[in-house]
C-alpha cells in the first residue's frame, strides 16, 4: 500500500464519527504531529498516540490498530521531513478561516497544533521564550484558543490582519523548526565569540 493510500484510510478513520469526541480529525491530527515534530523534546509515540484519541478507538481488530498507529509515526516522520527540508511546508488545508472560523479545517490545524504545544509546553519556552511566543503567534491567532485575551481580541476582531497573521504559519513553522531543533543554524553574528 501506498504512503497516499495508508494516508487516505488513516483520515476515513480519524474524520468517523465512531471515535470520542474530544479526538484529533485528520487534519487536527496533522497540526498536533507538527507541533510534536518542530518540539526539541521527544514524546514517547504511545504517549501522543492515547492522547491524540483521548480514548482508546474501537479498532476492528490487532491489525488496523497497527495499521492506523503505523501510519500516524510514519506522518509524523513525513512532517518532520518536510519540516527539515528546504521547502516552503505545505498544511493540509487552505491558510483561510473562511466565513465561519470555527467551521475552518484551518482553526482546527491551529488547535491541534497548540494541543501538541500543550503536551511539552515547558520544552518549547525554556530556551528562547520571546522568539518562540513570537513565531507560535499566527498559530495561536488561527486556534481561536485565545481569542478572550484582550491582545488576541484585537487581532480577531480585525480581518485584515487576521488574515496576515494567517498566511505567515507555513514561515514560522520554518523558523520555529530551526530554533528549536537547529539553533546553531542561527546567523553567526548571535554566536557567542570565544576568545
Amino acid at each position: 500500500m501506498s504512503f497516499a493510500e495508508q494516508l487516505n484510510r488513516l483520515q476515513a478513520f480519524l474524520d468517523a464519527d465512531e471515535l470520542h469526541e474530544e479526538a484529533l480529525d485528520f487534519v487536527a491530527a496533522h497540526g498536533y504531529l507538527t507541533a510534536l515534530s518542530v518540539c526539541s523534546e521527544a514524546v514517547p509515540d504511545r504517549e501522543w498516540i492515547d492522547a491524540l484519541f483521548a480514548e482508546e478507538p474501537h479498532y476492528t481488530d490487532a491489525a488496523q490498530r497497527e495499521e492506523i498507529e503505523g501510519t500516524l509515526v510514519a506522518l509524523k516522520a513525513h512532517i518532520a521531513r518536510q519540516l527539515a527540508s528546504d521547502e516552503e511546508f505545505e498544511l493540509p488545508c487552505d491558510l483561510d478561516l473562511g466565513e465561519e472560523a470555527d467551521d475552518s479545517e484551518l482553526r482546527g490545524w491551529c488547535i491541534g497544533f497548540m494541543e501538541g504545544v500543550f503536551m511539552r509546553e515547558a520544552a518549547w519556552f525554556e530556551t528562547a521564550e520571546d522568539e518562540v511566543s513570537e513565531m507560535l503567534l499566527p498559530i495561536m491567532v488561527g486556534s481561536g484558543l485565545f481569542d478572550e485575551q484582550p491582545e488576541f481580541a484585537d487581532i480577531a476582531a480585525d480581518a485584515n490582519l487576521q488574515d496576515d497573521m494567517i498566511v505567515q504559519i507555513p514561515e514560522a513553522l520554518t523558523a520555529l523548526y530551526l530554533l528549536c531543533n537547529a539553533p546553531d543554524e542561527k546567523p553567526a553574528i548571535l554566536k557567542p565569540r570565544h576568545h
